[in-house]
């Protein structure tokens, strides 16, 4: 680890919990990658093509508790 990192990590443990968290959240932030353009189009398109499935009756809605249940089981 240089001196620079050293010195901000020093800094970074220094802080109240909160103030840690938050610079944590920041710096993972920073790593992510944004979706590019060609991503947001292509799920854009999608969401259309869900929504006039959905318009025409080829596709049931969901509730959200019974995705999120799912989600849950499916993850134990």
């Amino acid at each position: 680890m240089n001196d620079q990192v050293k010195e901000l990590a020093e800094r970074g443990l220094a802080l109240p919990t909160e103030d840690r968290s938050r610079l944590v959240d920041l710096l993972l932030e920073s790593l992510q990658e944004s979706p590019t353009n060609e991503v947001e189009a292509a799920w854009a398109v999608e969401i259309e093509r869900r929504l006039a499935a959905y318009d025409r009756g080829e596709m049931a809605s969901v509730a959200g508790e019974e995705v999120f249940a799912k989600a849950r089981s499916l993850a134990r």
